[in-house]
């Protein structure tokens, strides 16, 4: 059903995007903190992995992930989590497979 829209509403309409064009960033990060928490959050969020013992810091564009996971599938969830959030370009690793508190 087509609705009319009276003079006091606005319709808001994005350009088209075409193939090749660079994307827009919806979010900044102005520090390293900004971006070290997001992924932290997403990490502590998502299913798939426990991020009790997982550090994240964060060098630019870069996070580095340190710690123990209890499984090896873990660290690749961990690393797509972490790629996920805006701002990131590159995953570093460093993180073990065994008991909480080692690695």
């Amino acid at each position: 059903m087509l609705r009319a829209y009276e003079e006091s509403e606005t319709m808001v309409q994005k350009p088209p995007r075409f193939f090749g064009e660079t994307p827009e960033t919806e979010i900044k990060f102005n520090n390293k903190t900004a971006i070290e928490g997001a992924v932290a959050t997403a990490l502590a969020v998502s299913d798939g992995v426990d991020a009790t013992a997982i550090s994240v810091t964060a060098i630019d564009h870069e996070i580095c992930l340190s710690g123990t996971v209890m499984w090896p599938a873990e660290i690749d969830r961990a690393v797509e989590i972490a790629l996920s959030v805006p701002g990131v370009r590159k995953v570093s690793v460093n993180l073990a497979v065994g008991p909480r508190g080692q690695g």
